[in-house]
């Protein structure tokens, strides 16, 4: 822990009101008591309680493989469900 410094959350959000897509992915990472950095993914309809995981990680170079490897998957969205995730601008309002 000793002054590291954690990456910025990550919101995103895939929508298409033609076609009823409403999706949003969330990244987090936060230390737990133990010194270890937990990486939070939460991602479901927007509105609705969605699901979310969680990894350990004893070193910030793994945690930010985790991260990278997870934002890969999602910029492939456009071609899985024909819409590409985008930054939400105001990550605060997304719940």
């Amino acid at each position: 822990m000793n002054g590291a410094i954690l990456p910025d959350p990550i919101e995103l959000v895939a929508l298409d009101p033609a076609r009823n897509i409403w999706r949003r992915y969330s990244i987090t990472a936060s230390f737990d008591l133990f010194g270890m950095i937990v990486v939070e993914t939460r991602w479901g309809r927007i509105g609705a309680l969605g699901q979310a995981q969680r990894h350990a990680f004893a070193d910030r170079a793994a945690a930010d493989r985790h991260i990278f490897a997870t934002l890969r998957r999602r910029d492939t969205a456009h071609k899985r469900i024909g819409v590409p995730y985008r930054s939400r601008p105001n990550a605060s309002s997304m719940v």
